[in-house]
């Protein structure tokens, strides 16, 4: 399992599939990922993704689990 340590702010975050998801703002708690709402795909709000959803997460790049269609449609909103 991915260390929250291991997510760093303004890391890519990818769906399984390759697709860009978001960008990471910040961890929020232990197991939050918080991404911009300043992305394109945000549409001006601030997405919550868990933590148990990363299956990589190496330098600038956020690997899910999930494709981004997935994701994107299970992430909660601020």
């Amino acid at each position: 399992m991915v260390n929250a340590s291991q997510i760093q702010e303004h890391a890519e975050v990818i769906g399984s599939d390759g697709n860009h998801v978001g960008t990471v703002d910040h961890m929020d708690g232990t197991d939050r990922i918080k991404l911009t709402r300043t992305d394109k795909d945000a549409n001006g709000e601030h997405h919550y993704i868990p933590l148990s959803w990363v299956s990589t997460a190496e330098g600038s790049e956020v690997k899910l689990s999930k494709t981004a269609n997935e994701a994107q449609a299970e992430w909660k909103t601020s």
